[in-house]
């Protein structure tokens, strides 16, 4: 039998040296990781005036450390105020630090075939929460927090895995901002210490 393969396979004048890449590269990686971060100080930690609201980054890909798979953030709230709203195809869980306050969530119904698509569901759930407690955010999950005390702030660490990104799943959608977002603040502790300081009107 026949096979029309057998009369191509033949063709191409490229020539790349990937198997061995990968080689080298298993080989390097150690000596490149020694050099990464396996501890990292406060005063390594970036601030962003983000979309999303104040955050301090503890674990970032694009900070020099160890960590492969895993992001992590410190989200501050400012008394009575919120964070931004958004969704993303990874699930997150969030430590409440400091503070106290809710959070609202919307499912969403999700489709992925040779296209991806989601599909709001009606519901609103709200899940209060407070100091001590774990938040928990399923997989493409609009999602908000509010601080309830107009007289106190709320520290939340977050984590979310990255891998999806590197599926090519980088689905993330932000759908309102943090009052206190201004593209034009350089965030940095001093101006954290003001937010900190105002007081819920």
């Amino acid at each position: 039998m026949s096979w029309d393969e057998s009369k191509v396979w033949q063709q191409g004048n490229i020539s790349e040296n990937f198997y061995q890449d990968l080689l080298d590269d298993a080989t390097a990686k150690p000596v490149q990781d020694a050099k990464r971060k396996k501890i990292v100080k406060p005063s390594e930690m970036p601030w962003e005036m983000a979309r999303q609201g104040l955050l301090k980054h503890l674990l970032n890909e694009q900070m020099n450390t160890r960590m492969e798979t895993v992001d992590a953030y410190m989200q501050i709230i400012p008394p009575g105020s919120r964070s931004g709203k958004h969704r993303h195809l990874a699930e997150e869980c969030l430590y409440v630090l400091e503070g106290k306050g809710y959070d609202l969530h919307q499912d969403c119904d999700v489709e992925i075939t040779d296209t991806y698509h989601w599909k709001l569901q009606v519901e609103v759930k709200r899940y209060d929460w407070q100091a001590g407690d774990v938040i928990y955010t399923p997989p493409n999950t609009i999602h908000q927090h509010f601080n309830a005390d107009p007289n106190k702030p709320v520290r939340l660490i977050s984590a979310i895995n990255r891998i999806y990104k590197y599926c090519g799943l980088n689905d993330l959608e932000q759908l309102e901002d943090a009052p206190e977002y201004d593209p034009n603040v350089v965030l940095d502790a001093s101006i954290v210490e003001k937010y900190l300081k105002k007081i819920s009107k």
